[in-house]
């Protein structure tokens, strides 16, 4: 059979066509998250799989202890899309990660706080001088503590930060071994809970706090539809959660086994959603990053815009 140059011309279109709707669903997408974090939420709901079943796609979940390690799972392909703090990102985008940013939660500045022990003589960020200060290196908290730090007219080196993941960190704030500790929630409720743990200062009014919802840049760009899928369902999960607190708790509380209560006051000060990237958000980050590059704990100085989607371009 002989094809004239138009025929040929249509044909080479329609093989194109039928190879791009296919790439636009994939067979398998992989998911990680963290206990606490929304797509834990989402994972038990298990609306997610419901939707994508209709398509044809299958939902593997994969749990990682915190952020970086979740990244880093990004950048080597073992999973697709991710939900983290404010930090994670910038950091594994100085280590070269091929991410993008799908989208963000509203901020939660009181999801996070620097906090003493009841009978502390800290009564102020600026009694911090001097001090050791529990917290996670790298983190959305040790943005936290840096922006207070200098908001009261001290530096990152006027403390001695003692670098300890929540568990320990939890330890040695309750045997005395350090004199403060920067923490997010629920570990901020338990231990305000628990211990009459008492707050010197949280984001309120000096950082945004966001939660981000990325993906690896070649998985969004093979298959967007399937990733603005993944940030409707996201939306759709924050409209229900935010209604129907008392259920969203019971469901944390089982992925967590941390008590209800302590998710009741998480929850409480947690709003949840799913928007995609703006310019200010963007700028805030970039913030973010520039910080963390002019106390040296940002090894390089990063763009964050280059880690924007390109569906966001067109």
């Amino acid at each position: 059979m002989k094809f004239n140059g138009i025929a040929f011309s249509a044909l080479a279109l329609l093989v194109s066509s039928l190879a791009t709707t296919a790439q636009a669903a994939p067979e398998n997408v992989n998911i990680g998250y963290q206990k606490a974090n929304i797509f834990a939420l989402l994972k038990y709901r298990g609306t997610l799989e419901a939707a994508f079943k209709k398509e044809g796609i299958n939902v593997r979940w994969v749990e990682f202890p915190a952020g970086p390690q979740m990244l880093e799972g990004l950048n080597v392909g073992s999973i697709d899309l991710a939900a983290t703090g404010d930090a994670p990102p910038a950091f594994a985008q100085a280590a070269q990660a091929d991410l993008v940013y799908l989208g963000h939660s509203p901020a939660n500045p009181k999801t996070e706080a620097i906090v003493v022990p009841s009978a502390s003589a800290i009564k102020s960020v600026s009694d911090l001088k001097g001090k050791r200060v529990a917290l996670n290196k790298g983190s959305d908290v040790n943005y936290l503590l840096i922006a207070a730090l200098e908001q009261a007219g001290l530096s990152y080196k006027d403390i001695t930060p003692v670098y300890l993941p929540p568990a320990d960190a939890r330890a040695a704030f309750q045997k005395g071994a350090v004199d403060a500790w920067v923490i997010w929630d629920p570990y901020l409720a338990e231990v305000e809970a628990s211990t009459g743990a008492r707050q010197v200062r949280n984001a309120e009014g000096l950082v945004p706090h966001y939660t981000f919802y990325l993906a690896s840049r070649k998985f969004a760009d093979s298959h967007p539809e399937t990733a603005k899928k993944v940030l409707d369902e996201l939306s759709t999960l924050s409209d229900w959660a935010n209604q129907h607190p008392d259920e969203a708790a019971a469901i944390l509380s089982q992925s967590t086994g941390l008590n209800k209560t302590i998710w009741r006051t998480t929850l409480a000060r947690l709003p949840y959603g799913a928007e995609r990237m703006s310019d200010s958000v963007f700028s805030e980050q970039q913030k973010l990053a520039d910080t963390f590059s002019r106390v040296k704990l940002l090894p390089v100085k990063i763009d964050v815009r280059s880690a924007t989607w390109s569906a966001d371009k067109k």
